[in-house]
């Protein structure tokens, strides 16, 4: 771990640290006084489960207000002008949440960190705790690792864990709690570590 925590230490003295602290203030400001815009986030991490990142924010950026009023049938249509690699799949899980959108704004506001986070998986269908994590990460919130595969690999890389076969939720919570672990020993949140840690594998911070 010491290595991997002498690489984060770096970044934090480096330009990177300014584009991490920038991305972290765009997650606090989102209004979470709006279901829309809460919804349209929701959106968002349904579209990036099992898809690339930068075209889902394209995606989110070109069309967000349609995740809002267009039919199944035309988010399909766009979701596929756009190369969503599963534009049926996904137009139906968004148009499925829409019976959760006037939920959210209390929803986030009001349960608790361990429900909060259970709610939105077991209420939008299509998101999982990664999914769900990266969405309550994207309306400021910073106590949830977002665990994807590039998490995984830069993990098994420096021997932290074994590759896992399947993520399960004890697994999760288990990968999770390393991740704190590592967030305390470098005075970060698990917010701002996941954006490190998606540097030191890609060379990109995102959202």
């Amino acid at each position: 771990m010491n290595e991997l925590i002498s690489k984060i230490e770096n970044l934090k003295q480096s330009e990177i640290a300014r584009v991490v602290e920038q991305r972290i203030g765009d997650f606090k400001n989102i209004d979470k006084e709006s279901n829309d815009e809460l919804f349209k986030e929701i959106c968002f991490c349904l579209l990036t489960a099992n898809f690339n990142a930068e075209k889902s924010i394209k995606i989110q950026n070109e069309i967000g207000e349609c995740f809002l009023t267009d039919s199944k049938e035309e988010l399909t249509k766009k979701l596929k002008n756009y190369g969503h690699r599963f534009p049926n799949a996904r137009a139906e899980y968004i148009s499925e949440s829409l019976k959760c959108k006037d939920k959210l704004k209390e929803i986030v506001q009001f349960l608790d960190k361990g429900a909060l986070r259970d709610w939105i998986v077991n209420n939008i269908r299509g998101l999982g705790y990664k999914e769900a994590s990266h969405f309550l990460r994207n309306v400021g919130f910073d106590d949830y690792a977002i665990i994807d595969f590039h998490i995984i690999d830069i993990l098994v890389d420096y021997s932290l864990i074994k590759k896992p076969k399947t993520l399960t939720k004890k697994k999760y919570i288990e990968i999770e709690n390393l991740l704190r672990k590592l967030a305390n020993k470098t005075g970060l949140t698990l917010a701002e570590l996941d954006l490190y840690l998606w540097y030191l594998e890609t060379g990109k911070i995102l959202k």
